[in-house]
This record gives structure tokens, sequence and C-alpha cells, in this order.
């Protein structure tokens, strides 16, 4: 199976990969090419153009009309509930290893995909599913965690089952450095970092957040307070193009399909 698919991913060349992977990690790592599977670039979803920085009340306003239109996102700008957990979420919370039978290169699974999206939780501890039962996808478009989101293992299903089920970003005290490196080379979630701690402990799920690409800020209407975020960086186009061989494409370091 691993054959299978390094053979239908196109390599890069180490020349090639060098400033691909540059962008990956949250903290400099040996460069290696990042192979992205085919499945990732059959489900796409429209890319996020950010635009230049507004006022910050401009900006909200923005994004809460966007929302009332029935439209989650605009240019750069998440809006919408969030869904907030604590320390340590593993990846199998986020999707248990008995659901990566599912193949997201087919529509259907993959939509499936997202709707079993956090049922590793306990739920004594999360009672409101992130998922509600029947649908397979989330009314919440922001996540908010707190230390070393994403730990365990190395599955690429995670940060893809959060995007399959519609969050657009993870926003979180810090990551564990795999997960973060799927989230970008699969252009599913934003992994935003904040600069400070406590916001998971001050949000609660169901709370109305604006996260601000531009502005690196995250807004919670709800209790009024604001959080800085740190600056994606590099990162950004890659999760904006839809993933490391969307970007590289975009970029000319790899021909295009259409070539």
């Amino acid at each position: 199976m691993a054959a299978a698919a390094a053979a239908a991913a196109p390599a890069l060349s180490l020349a090639e990969a060098a400033p691909v992977t540059a962008v990956l990690a949250p903290c400099p790592t040996p460069s290696r090419t990042f192979r992205r599977r085919s499945w990732v670039a059959a489900i796409c979803r429209p890319a996020l153009k950010c635009h230049h920085s507004r006022p910050l009340t401009a900006v909200a306003a923005a994004a809460a009309a966007a929302a009332a239109a029935g439209d989650s996102t605009s240019a750069g700008v998440f809006h919408g509930e969030c869904f907030v957990v604590g320390d340590n979420i593993d990846t199998d919370q986020i999707i248990p290893a008995e659901h990566l039978t599912l193949v997201p290169s087919k529509p259907d699974e993959y939509r499936k995909l997202g709707s079993f999206a956090f049922v590793g939780l306990p739920t004594a501890a999360y009672p409101t599913p992130f998922v509600a039962p029947g649908e397979e996808t989330t009314r919440y478009a922001v996540i908010i965690g707190g230390a070393n989101f994403g730990c365990g293992s190395s599955r690429e299903h995670a940060p893809v089952a959060l995007g399959a089920a519609g969050a657009r970003a993870v926003v979180a005290e810090g990551y564990a450095r795999i997960f973060f490196r799927n989230s970008v080379a699969t252009g599913e979630v934003y992994p935003l970092e904040l600069a400070d701690t406590g916001a998971w402990k001050e949000c609660k799920t169901g709370d109305v957040v604006t996260v601000e690409l531009d502005n690196c800020v995250m807004i919670n209407h709800t209790s009024g307070k604001q959080y800085k975020l740190k600056p994606i960086g590099d990162a950004g186009p890659v999760i904006e193009a839809g993933g490391i061989f969307a970007y590289a494409r975009k970029t000319g370091m790899i021909a295009s399909k259409s070539a």
C-alpha cells in the first residue's frame, strides 16, 4: 500500500522540496520530501484569499454579515461558533483508528470521515458532540484547544476529518509537530497558535468567534475578549492553495496536471 501511494504521488527533487518542506514545521527540522497523497487533491474545497488588513471592527462586521448570509468564512476571516477542548487532545480522540478504513478520495467516504470527527472524546468531559448525531458536518467553524493538540499517531486522517466536518481553523496553545505538518500538507485546516495561554479555559463551546488571519487575532464576541495569535507565516499560502502539492504546482515547483 505504501509503495502504491508513493507511486501515485509525484516526487520532488531535493532542490524542489527544500523550500516547500521548510514551511511545514513550527520549529526547524531536517528537510525531507513530504509526499501528499492523491486523495487530498481529489477533495478540494474553495481556497481562501487573504486581503489587506482593515480596521478590526470592519473586518468583524463583514464576517458577521457573511455568516448571517449563510457563509461562515470570507477572505482570510473565519466566523462562527467555536468548539472548545483542553490539553493533549490526541489523534485517536480526533478520529479513532477503526474509521481509518474510510477512503477520503471517495466523496461519500470523505463526508463519512467528517461525521466521525472527535467521536473519540470522552462524553463525560465533552457532553456536546462536535458533529450532531445523524449529521455529516459540524456547526463549529473554529476549534479552540490547549497545549499539544494533535499528539499521538501520525495519521493524516486527523486534520482531514476536521476539514471534512467543516472546521476551517484550529486555535490552540501548541501542536504536536506531526499534526501541524499534516494540517499544512493536506490544506484541510489552519493550525493557528495562540500567543498566550488560557483561551480554552475562558471560552466555551458555542461562543461566537471571529478569527482574522491578517490581524492575527481571535475575537470572542460572546465574552468580548480578544486573543492574539502568532502569525501563520509561510505555511499560510500552502494551506490557502489547498495543500503541499497544490502549492508546488501553483508556484511552478512541479508541473501542473494540465501540463
